[in-house]
């Protein structure tokens, strides 16, 4: 829905109007009208008049076609200020060296036409929204990669759980068991006595033995 408003004979240059409207162009009209509100122009006035003029005449145009519409969310779509007629004054003003310079009195045109349509986004906006994509994108490789390393970290911690340092109790237990286990070895070795040993000894040789014996007694 659009809608425009005209101030028509506006009382100063239009130079000085524009330096007003200006400030408004593309604004939410309800920014706009603060604006306007704590400008300390003249032609600050008027403008906001002709800004209220066209926001009535889109709710008009809207009832007249049954559609709802919220008055704040238009906004200014165009704006501009139109050189009007410079009222025919027949005076002069002294000027230096004998001149005289002639008096002219000046009027402008305003026009503002609002919208409800969705707003274009400006460059700045575009380069704004490309910027937090782009930070959002390397935020999210900085995670990915700060996690990588704890992942192939956690096997090494499993296997440091593993491993079991000996308790006092256990080693004590350990010593026990090998005690026991040269005790046993011990016992099972058979112990050589002269009996054993002469056994083994051939037939001659044990015949030298008893002789020798003999002759000792």
């Amino acid at each position: 829905m659009e809608a425009i408003a005209k101030t028509k004979h506006l009382k100063g240059s239009p130079r000085k109007a524009r330096l007003v409207i200006d400030m408004i162009r593309g604004q939410n009209v309800s920014r706009a009208l603060a604006i306007l509100k704590f400008t300390d122009k003249r032609a600050a006035d008027p403008i906001a008049k002709c800004l209220n003029s066209a926001i009535a005449n889109a709710t008009y145009s809207a009832e007249q076609q049954n559609i709802a519409i919220d008055p704040d969310g238009l906004w200014i779509k165009t704006c501009f200020v139109d050189m009007g007629p410079t009222k025919n004054r027949r005076r002069v003003r002294p000027a230096p060296q004998g001149r005289a310079y002639r008096e002219q009195r000046h009027y402008c045109h305003i026009t503002i036409q609002v919208t409800s349509e969705e707003q274009a986004k400006t460059e700045k906006e575009l380069k704004a929204e490309a910027g937090r994509a782009k930070r959002a994108e390397a935020k999210k490789a900085e995670g990915g990669e700060k996690k990588a390393p704890a992942k192939k970290a956690a096997p090494k911690k499993a296997k440091a759980e593993e491993v079991k340092t000996p308790t006092p109790v256990e080693t004590a237990e350990a010593v026990e068991a090998a005690s026991e286990a040269k005790v046993a070895d011990a016992k099972n070795v058979e112990t050589q006595t002269t009996a054993a040993l002469n056994e083994t000894k051939p037939a001659d040789e044990k015949q030298q033995d008893t002789n020798e014996e003999l002759e000792k007694q």
